[in-house]
C-alpha cells in the first residue's frame, strides 16, 4: 500500500474537489482519494505503486494543476 500527498492549484469550490476526486479515482491502482479544498491537498492511496504521471494527468484533465508535494 502506498500513500502520496500532492498540492493542487486552482480549486475554488466543492465542484472542483469532486472533479479532481472523480478523475484520480479512475487511475489504475488507486484505492482511496481524499481532497481538501482549504489546503489544496490531494491524498492518494493505492495498492502498490500508483503511477505519478497518471495522477497528474487526471488532475490536469479535470482542469487543475499539481503544484508538487508538500
Amino acid at each position: 500500500m502506498s500513500v502520496v500527498t500532492y498540492t493542487v492549484k486552482g480549486m475554488t469550490c466543492g465542484h472542483c474537489v469532486s472533479s479532481v476526486k472523480e478523475g484520480v479515482t479512475g487511475v489504475p491502482g488507486v484505492t482511496s482519494v481524499e481532497v481538501d479544498l482549504a489546503s489544496g491537498s490531494l491524498t492518494v492511496e493505492g495498492d502498490g505503486l500508483v503511477e505519478e504521471a497518471r495522477v497528474m494527468a487526471a488532475v490536469h484533465e479535470a482542469g487543475y494543476e499539481v503544484a508538487g508535494r508538500p
